[in-house]
């Protein structure tokens, strides 16, 4: 269990997200933040979602028109379950999804092997901090764009009552395996939010 949620179901002052006491960190990604990932960027072939909870996510990429396979690590009633994503042994041409974030560093290794073209997470802008992310990743293999949002994403356990607003301003990081190994910053439009709202 990740003991840096309270467990009684009060926030956490840095993320502000709830405990998950159902099981390690899944708060369904809402579906306007998939919009505007598809909206700005595209994908050829097929893509994996690798940790797709309760189909959150995936029922957004199947928009793009591509295939769409699902998995997880734990039992949410959707798509394939036990499939540890951090122990890559399959590949897909595009991976997207929104990692649990106790786990992110191991995600992004693990995708930059197992994905053939674009690579797309879901994380905390402040993921461009810290030393240790900079020596192991960032200048070995930097994000090809990272899209800011300009509204914030609020998340919820399933079921609990939608109020307030989030405080952690988040992006996508998308690797990009035909991009030079350079980073390009770019922002998101607002208005997904309204646009396609749940």
């Amino acid at each position: 269990m990740d003991t840096t949620y309270h467990l009684n179901g009060s926030y956490k002052p840095t993320l502000k997200r709830f405990a998950d006491l159902s099981g390690p960190d899944f708060f369904p990604t809402p579906r306007w933040a998939t919009f505007a990932l598809i909206d700005n960027e595209r994908f050829q072939g097929d893509i994996w979602e690798c940790a797709c909870g309760d189909g959150a996510m995936s029922g957004v990429l199947e928009n793009t028109g591509s295939s769409v396979a699902s998995s997880d690590l734990y039992d949410r009633g959707y798509g394939e379950r036990g499939v540890d994503f951090l122990s890559p042994d399959r590949h897909a041409n595009n991976i997207v999804t929104n990692p649990p974030y106790n786990a992110a560093e191991g995600f992004v290794r693990s995708g930059l092997i197992s994905a053939d073209q674009k690579f797309a997470l879901l994380l905390r802008l402040a993921f461009l901090e810290g030393a240790n992310r900079q020596r192991t990743i960032f200048s070995k293999a930097p994000p090809s764009r990272v899209w800011v949002f300009s509204e914030r994403i609020t998340f919820y356990p399933a079921g609990v009552e939608r109020k307030g607003s989030g405080t952690t301003a988040y992006a996508w990081f998308v690797w990009d395996k035909d991009a030079p190994s350079t980073t390009e910053l770019r922002w998101l439009e607002p208005g997904y939010k309204a646009r396609y709202s749940d």
